[in-house]
């Protein structure tokens, strides 16, 4: 496992990060976004963590805004946790190549804990 790093998800999520920026200090990178000026994705670097962050794109109910993200090591490692948590769960996002060039899957465990899997190739 690469490593494992909260994903909030917020309204205007780059104003939520510049306040978080100015209280922890850091800096924020690999803003990303959407043709209508969403934030599809952030990440806010805190020493050696990060922070991921994105503006909803669907409803999301309070206490929900906050995943954990996994970046794998390999195709294996991301099928082996994707089949595992999958079990008793809910597929959110089902696994499959993006646009971005990796293997990508979202679920929620049978724990309720939402998880952001990702294997970069």
């Amino acid at each position: 496992m690469k490593s494992a790093n909260p994903y909030v998800f917020v309204e205007n999520c780059l104003q939520v990060m510049e306040y978080y920026k100015d209280l922890l200090g850091g800096e924020m990178t690999n803003i990303q976004k959407s043709d209508d000026g969403k934030c599809l994705h952030a990440e806010l670097h805190l020493g050696a963590s990060t922070i991921h962050f994105s503006d909803i794109f669907s409803k999301v109910n309070q206490g929900d805004n906050v995943r954990i993200t996994l970046e794998c090591d390999s195709e294996e490692e991301i099928r082996r946790v994707y089949d595992s948590l999958r079990q008793d769960g809910q597929i959110t996002f089902e696994w499959q190549q993006t646009f971005w060039g990796a293997l990508h899957a979202n679920l929620i465990d049978q724990f309720g804990i939402g998880w952001l899997l990702n294997y970069q190739k």
